[in-house]
């Protein structure tokens, strides 16, 4: 593996900025590699090894995922939505698993790690730099039995969804009495209106005119 501040600066061009984050997620990448026994993580064959469970959509995800080299179109990068500074290494072939948490402590010591540093963020980019792995995060041994449907490689089941024809891969329909259901009919979806339009009418009407259309007609 790369030298942390090598990383570091590959992972904040990728990711647009340098930030308090991109340090934290870079750190987490690197421990969490190491503790599930993994040094080039980018490479063959290791790269069909990991998966990575992140739980936050912050800076930090970025950098995990750069470092790792996980995707989310490769299915080894996995985004669990818990609002959490956290990330699940899991390595396939041993089975073990560990999570790392980056430490609310941690920001509190930041004066402490880099009293020279003046402006917040700067100091805490500079003081997570600085201080061990011991104080920057928390690391737990954890087991994550992961489906078969959820592992890398070619869909391994179709399914379509009983009301709206939508074709469900890998398992993630809903079943219900009346037979299997994609998400947005069986819970709801996190768009509304819905209006089948063309290519051609939405190239030429413009994004605006053809919200403003399906808001009214709502």
């Amino acid at each position: 593996m790369e030298d942390f501040e090598s990383l570091l600066a590959s992972s904040a061009q990728a990711h647009g900025h340098l930030c308090p984050g991109q340090v934290i997620g870079v750190r987490m990448a690197m421990l969490g590699c190491a503790l599930v026994g993994l040094d080039n993580p980018r490479s063959l064959p290791q790269l069909k090894k990991l998966i990575v469970y992140v739980e936050m959509d912050r800076c930090a995800a970025d950098a995990v995922a750069h470092v790792t080299g996980v995707k989310l179109g490769r299915r080894s990068l996995k985004f669990m939505d818990y609002g959490i500074m956290a990330a699940t290494f899991v390595n396939l072939e041993t089975g073990r698993a560990f999570r790392v948490l980056s430490t609310e402590e941690s920001r509190d010591l930041a004066a402490l790690y880099a009293p020279e540093v003046v402006g917040k963020s700067a100091q805490q980019l500079e003081a997570y730099r600085r201080m061990p792995d011991e104080v920057l995060f928390r690391v737990q041994e954890v087991r994550v039995a992961i489906d078969p449907l959820d592992l890398p490689g070619p869909t391994r089941r179709k399914t379509a969804c009983i009301r709206c024809g939508q074709i469900v891969r890998d398992g993630k329909e809903v079943h219900t009495p009346e037979g299997p259901l994609c998400v947005p009919c069986a819970r709801g979806a996190y768009f509304t209106c819905v209006r089948e339009v063309s290519v051609n009418e939405a190239l030429k009407t413009g994004p605006s005119k053809i919200l403003s259309s399906t808001a009214h007609r709502a």
